[in-house]
């Protein structure tokens, strides 16, 4: 949580800022600290930056080079530099990532293959499309909106990120930037607000990606849900009006997105893909876990593997309508990076860096554990 003496800070420079470049009415600034004292760090300081990127490049009079100077000043009080220099490079990083490597990223993840096939169907699609276009040629009306179904920790979020930056690379999208959105984020306190609310994040949104995962929740006190209707009322609106410039994304369990769209007369017509994300296979939690392990410098030896499988297949077994599929492999080498650290801890012999790396059984939870 930013301290308030932090979030006073930076909401005076940027009032400031506002005033200085005569946009106190828009108060681009101050919106942008709101998202940043919201918690939505990392997505409101990249735009941030960005923006006082290209005010410098303007050649900006002196004061508002003060104001400047003083905002990523307190970003670095607060986030320190490590952090604040890592979302620099990842704002040149997305700018410059190829089609090609984007398309490597998505190959790399492990199963999906029916969503892989269909989202380079749409690349392929759209590529033409340009071309036609190009050539004087009318091209399809067809909307970018899409919904993913599926249940947890299938990758949805991940692959929404990757289907952003291919549409920025191939000149469909002009940010390809990602915005996660939540009911909190989509309806107000107060009656009347809640389109306010909308239009913010929408325009925040223009340019990118706009997810909004566990959608159905926006209407989930059903029809006595005034604030929801009233947000699904806008956002519905807005899928037609920036239909060319913004992808929205909606997510969520099969049965409920179901009840989603039929909450609004017009709104799935507005959805032109849907994307199905099936459960991992046995086979493919542990693929995960291997790739997790590599990501992270580790390594299982073959009697922990073994034992991850038995673990998965236990889990698996029970049927569980609510398990978390890639995020319960996360949480489960959480789990056993904690067992591996304190099985060194009592080490009486020096540790090597191989014994910081290796995974073995012992770090591995008893199926019982599985089971509860």
């Amino acid at each position: 949580m930013i301290s308030e003496n932090y979030q006073r800070q930076l909401m005076k420079e940027a009032k400031q800022l506002d005033v200085l470049l005569g946009q106190e009415q828009t108060a681009e600034y101050e919106k942008l600290i709101v998202e940043i004292t919201d918690q939505k760090i990392d997505v409101a300081i990249l735009e941030l930056i960005k923006n006082l990127g290209v005010l410098t490049k303007k050649k900006t009079i002196s004061n508002i080079e003060r104001k400047q100077e003083k905002i990523i000043e307190i970003l670095y009080k607060y986030l320190g530099s490590v952090k604040v220099n890592q979302l620099y490079q990842d704002l040149k990083d997305s700018a410059n990532v190829s089609l090609a490597d984007l398309v490597k990223q998505l190959d790399e993840l492990v199963g999906l293959e029916n969503v892989k096939q269909q989202v380079q169907d749409l690349i392929d699609y759209n590529q033409i499309q340009q071309m036609r276009e190009k050539n004087g040629l009318k091209k399809s009306n067809k909307t970018l909106h899409m919904a993913f179904i599926g249940n947890p920790g299938t990758a949805k979020t991940t692959v929404a990120r990757i289907v952003g930056r291919m549409y920025k690379a191939i000149g469909l999208l002009s940010k390809g930037h990602f915005i996660e959105a939540s009911r909190t984020d989509l309806i107000a306190e107060y009656q009347g607000q809640t389109a306010v609310k909308v239009k913010r994040l929408i325009n925040r949104a223009k340019g990118g990606v706009l997810f909004i995962d566990e959608a159905y929740s926006i209407t989930e006190n059903d029809q006595s849900d005034s604030y929801g209707k009233e947000s699904l009322t806008e956002l519905t609106k807005a899928l037609e009006d920036y239909r060319d410039d913004l992808v929205v994304i909606v997510a969520g369990y099969p049965n409920l997105m179901e009840q989603f769209f039929q909450s609004n007369p017009g709104l799935k017509s507005r959805f032109n893909t849907f994307i199905t994300f099936n459960d991992y296979s046995l086979e493919e939690l542990v693929k995960i876990f291997n790739y997790i392990c590599q990501k992270n410098d580790y390594v299982a030896e073959k009697h922990a593997i073994e034992k991850v499988h038995h673990f998965l297949e236990a889990k698996l077994s029970e049927e569980n309508d609510h398990f978390s599929n890639g995020r319960y492999v996360r949480n489960l080498f959480d789990e056993i990076t904690m067992n591996q650290s304190k099985r060194l801890s009592k080490s009486t012999e020096p540790i090597s860096k191989e014994s910081l790396m290796l995974i073995t059984k012992e770090d591995v939870p008893n199926l019982l554990k599985a089971q509860q």
